[in-house]
């Protein structure tokens, strides 16, 4: 496996040595992806950092370590241990193979081995409290939210404490806040809170990056019933107030709908109670627009029979899209 940066080849280097046992210069080349020499001056740095690598003579020889030599305890601060244990956590999820993963997990808990044990249990708090939907890391462009944002929140979810925040919305106002935190959610690259806006007595969720601080308040709460922090996420998105408010049925199974239409864009009602994915049946189908012209090459994109309840607007949409189609397959 080649390495692109020397300094990565020189602590992969050193990985290889405490491993334990003698390596050749042709092994410790061919690992590295390096000539012999290049190995040499490997050596020399490791030698110029205090790490004692002995060179062997003879026809086996090579390099070790001197006997009885470690890598000094792992010191991170409270921010680089947050995003080194995120960090292995979100690789999971994005679907490592299974040698990959044995890893995750292991240097996950040799990590939290060395974490003292105050910064230990608020880590184990945000993971009890952290939930990830389906969708992929795509915003280039978020924010990282603030650690004690995060770890503040993390512990009022655990514990069902209310929380203080002072938050800035999309139109750059700031507010204050009561929150009553049901969970922290990842989703699409970015990080959310979900819960009860006490001063409006409504399920609301914020990005956490628009968090400035959060403060723990006295009190308890205690969360409703219904669906996962992370389903709460997905149905926001779905029914956030946009200027088109867009009512369907269409005939088919959920799970075809939802090939097309995910639970971000749109919520699925079965008047029928038939909670089986693949039977076909007519279902309602709601979701909220500001704009009204990509629906007609979606729905065409389904194939199935669909009944546009509203608004009118959508089905003079939907007669000209099958017009031109209409044009276009016409012409010789």
């Amino acid at each position: 496996m080649r390495m692109s940066r020397p300094t990565g080849r020189v602590l992969t280097l050193l990985e290889l040595l405490q491993s334990g046992g003698t390596r050749t210069v042709a092994e410790l080349a061919d690992r590295l992806g390096v000539q012999g020499r290049t190995v040499r001056r490997y050596v020399d740095q490791l030698i110029d950092l205090d790490v004692p690598v002995e060179s062997v003579r003879g026809r086996y020889g090579g390099y070790r370590l001197a006997p009885g030599y470690r890598l000094p305890p792992l010191m991170l601060g409270d921010d680089e241990a947050l995003a080194v244990l995120l960090g292995l956590i979100a690789g999971r999820r994005a679907g490592l193979t299974t040698a990959q993963r044995t890893a995750n997990e292991t240097a996950s808990a040799k990590i939290r081995r060395v974490l003292p044990r105050h910064l230990a249990g608020r880590l184990d708090t945000l993971l009890d409290a952290l939930a990830f939907t389906d969708e992929p890391g795509t915003s280039d462009t978020a924010e990282p939210p603030d650690s004690a944002v995060l770890l503040t929140l993390a512990d009022a979810v655990r514990h069902r404490r209310p929380v203080s925040i002072r938050y800035t919305d999309r139109a750059d106002r700031r507010s204050e806040r009561t929150l009553h935190p049901y969970g922290i959610v990842a989703h699409a690259g970015r990080w959310y809170v979900t819960g009860e806006d006490a001063s409006r007595a409504e399920d609301r969720t914020f990005r956490l990056d628009r968090i400035g601080a959060a403060r723990t308040l006295p009190g308890t709460f205690e969360p409703p019933s219904g669906p996962d922090p992370a389903e709460r996420v997905l149905a926001a998105f779905a029914t956030a107030e946009y200027r088109h408010q867009v009512t369907l049925r269409i005939h088919g199974t959920p799970a075809h709908l939802r090939t097309r239409l995910p639970a971000t864009v749109a919520t699925l009602d079965d008047p029928t109670g038939d909670r089986a994915p693949t039977a076909e049946r007519w279902l309602r189908v709601r979701l909220h627009a500001e704009r009204l012209d990509w629906l007609p090459p979606l729905l065409a994109s389904l194939d199935r029979p669909f009944v546009i309840e509203g608004p009118d607007e959508l089905r003079v949409l939907m007669a000209e899209f099958a017009e031109r189609l209409t044009s276009y397959a016409d012409r010789a």
